[in-house]
């Protein structure tokens, strides 16, 4: 356990010194909105069921009996509610001798950890998105973006979240993705009606996905044909830049499938301090509780980009 005393900042303890910086910066809006639906918790962990639908009717004969599906429980995905905690510890010395008024700046320094904290952790489920060694607790056994994922308990069918063929985002490519979307269907096999919401992209695909997004007409085209996507009003809620997602390459559609992308809050940050009777030090600690994940899969569409 590190104690920040008067040696950690000897330089502070004299005058001379003009600004103090480094401890924290501004940080960008709350990103993992962008990701996740959000809802609240009240327990330590969350499942959510699958309960598939009914299937087509079929014809009744005159004078016979109708015809009765069943239905089964499918897949239950679970979010136990992990804790995030940090925190730091000041000498009494340390706090009365420094000159220019630190405890301002940690405590904003400790504030923009925890926020970068949640941000990492929300992105991560899309940074490993295609990766199959992280799945989803109770989920159908594929990674989130996958060309395998189960229909449901009764129909072992595959559907596909990702492009058969990994693509990087084009005009070409996000139409495709589109109609995939627009194909899903249920655990029984029944056209479903889902839409893309949002485009969500790293950093390094921001300017085209403005222009695909936002152009009038095709984009990298000679060709005066209007811009389909915008005309359609197929991405309703626009573009997003996340800028934490550690592929240069891949790009994400959210959906409005219900109970897609998932985050549950079992306690927002909250900020404690108090001090150690013998040693007077002064403690500051900041946490929180959450759980990051997906329930249906159709909640995104993606490809990792090449």
């Amino acid at each position: 356990m590190s104690v920040i005393t008067t040696g950690n900042s000897a330089r502070l303890l004299q005058e001379g010194v003009q600004r103090v910086f480094g401890q924290a910066y501004d940080s960008h809006e709350q990103q993992h909105l962008m990701l996740f639906d959000q809802s609240a918790s009240r327990k330590n962990f969350e499942i959510d069921a699958q309960w598939e639908g009914l299937g087509l009717a079929p014809v009744k004969q005159e004078a016979a009996s109708t015809a009765y599906d069943s239905q089964q429980q499918g897949f239950t995905p679970k979010y136990p509610n992990l804790t995030y905690s940090l925190g730091f510890i000041v000498s009494r010395e340390e706090m009365e001798d420094n000159l220019y008024d630190l405890f301002p700046k940690r405590s904003k320094a400790l504030a923009f950890s925890m926020n970068q904290t949640r941000e990492n952790v929300a992105a991560n489920v899309y940074n490993r998105a295609f990766n199959s060694s992280y799945l989803m607790t109770g989920g159908d056994g594929v990674e989130l973006l996958s060309t395998e994922h189960v229909r449901g308990p009764s129909d072992s069918t595959t559907f596909s979240n990702e492009l058969a063929v990994a693509a990087s985002l084009s005009e070409v490519s996000l139409e495709a993705l589109l109609v995939q979307i627009k194909n899903a269907v249920d655990a029984r096999g029944l056209n479903i009606s889902i839409s893309g919401q949002s485009l969500i992209v790293p950093p390094d695909l921001c300017f085209e996905a403005e222009r695909l997004l936002k152009s009038s007409l095709q984009t990298n085209s000679a060709n005066n044909d209007i811009n389909a996507i915008r005309s359609m009003g197929l991405l309703p809620k626009g573009s997003f830049v996340n800028n934490y997602l550690s592929s240069a390459t891949s790009w994400f559609v959210k959906t409005n499938c219900p109970m897609g992308m998932t985050h549950n809050v079992r306690k927002a940050v909250q900020f404690e301090q108090d001090n150690d009777f013998g040693t007077s030090n002064a403690r500051f600690k900041a946490s929180y509780r959450d759980a990051f994940g997906w329930t249906d899969p159709r909640g995104l569409y993606g490809s990792a980009g090449v």
